[in-house]
């Protein structure tokens, strides 16, 4: 099988889909890989290294993308990726369809099996392909958060852990899934005083003893998020319905409530977003203003720390994809029924049953 590495185009997205030592792996077992030059660059992977390890640099995207079989990727595919979408081609990368509409009816109208990283299940309910950039996105989440809560970068001029006879900031979580735990990890380790919001009370108690009682844990409903909201200078939003559109937790008039200058910085935009007031930003143009209330909703958040997020997402994608490249998507998926529920798209249908419902979409199982 053929494999193609293109570089991502989306605003400053860095990462890379898959790295030399992939490259010698997918090598020895008998497949070709095509590398777009400086595709790895950002990550701090140079050409040559990808050429040392057997893949062959090629100088355009459209020459890796017009050859491949199967394209790997980080991010989904752009309006300016779509002109080479073909019929067969598979590509595995994250895709969040659920607020896509246009890319969906793209890979639809095309032919293109999907494969998304992030709704690939195994079978303890786990989702492997979204924990490490999850796991990174938490820990970011509180860092970019304390560097916008700095008044020169508009926020209330409140230090995160405070000092000495000054309180410290109040940060809120909203889900205590792997974005919030490891959020809270980083928000304690700072100081902070914290409180994280989840609906599941054995999750809750987990939480209570990961953290040894340091963290006031709540259930959620709308009148604890409010009331919560009220008394918090920074607020991350990381729930996840896999596949689905994120729940709008927070409305417009939780936020109105808000201290002027506080941060809410919400890590489901992937998903659509759980505040009822978030768009997706980019890096270059990170953060609005609502009701004076600042909003980072920057969609590739990982990618502010390339070599970090590219290592480790490939460490759990790369498995993955040598399944695929040995054994073609069918197979792979017979063999391995957690890749089952990360095909979104198949021969033009959506295969994806919380795609096809935030979208009023048919649904038709996989495999058909």
């Amino acid at each position: 099988m053929v494999i193609g590495v293109p570089k991502e185009v989306k605003d400053h997205e860095t990462r890379v889909g898959l790295v030399p030592s992939g490259v010698t792996a997918l090598r020895e077992a008998g497949h070709e890989v095509l590398v777009e030059t400086h595709a790895g660059e950002g990550s701090t992977l140079l050409d040559d290294e990808y050429a040392h390890a057997g893949a062959t640099v090629v100088p355009s995207a459209s020459g890796v993308w017009s050859k491949a079989d199967l394209v790997v990727k980080v991010k989904e595919p752009q309006p300016s990726e779509y002109r080479f979408f073909r019929r067969g081609l598979t590509l595995f990368t994250y895709l969040h369809l659920a607020p896509l509409p246009e890319l969906t009816d793209q890979l639809l109208r095309s032919g293109v099996n999907g494969i998304a990283y992030e709704t690939i299940v195994e079978r303890d309910g786990s989702l492997p392909l979204l924990t490490p950039m999850s796991e990174v996105a938490g820990r970011l989440a509180v860092q970019v958060g304390a560097q916008y809560l700095e008044r020169p970068n508009g926020g209330r001029g409140i230090l995160l852990g405070g000092v000495p006879g000054v309180a410290p900031a109040n940060v809120a979580i909203l889900g205590g899934g792997v974005v919030g735990t490891n959020a809270a990890k980083v928000a304690l380790g700072m100081g902070a005083h914290v409180t994280i919001i989840d609906r599941s009370l054995n999750r809750l108690r987990d939480l209570d003893d990961i953290f040894n009682g340091l963290v006031v844990t709540l259930a959620s409903n709308a009148w604890t998020i409010s009331e919560t909201l009220k008394h918090s200078d920074l607020v991350v939003g990381g729930v996840l319905i896999p596949g689905a559109s994120a729940p709008k937790l927070v409305r417009r008039e939780m936020i109105a409530n808000m201290k002027r200058g506080s941060v809410v910085v919400d890590v489901a935009i992937d998903q659509g977003g759980c505040f009822e007031t978030s768009h997706a930003t980019t890096h270059t143009d990170p953060v609005y203003f609502v009701d004076n209330v600042l909003h980072y909703c920057v969609s590739n958040m990982p990618a502010a720390v390339p070599h970090t997020s590219t290592f480790a997402l490939t460490n759990a994608t790369f498995p993955y994809l040598l399944e695929l490249a040995n054994k073609g998507v069918e197979r792979a998926c017979r063999d391995h029924p957690g890749l089952c529920a990360g095909v979104n798209t198949w021969q033009g249908h959506v295969t994806h049953r919380g795609v096809a419902e935030s979208q009023n979409r048919p649904f038709t199982a996989f495999p058909m």
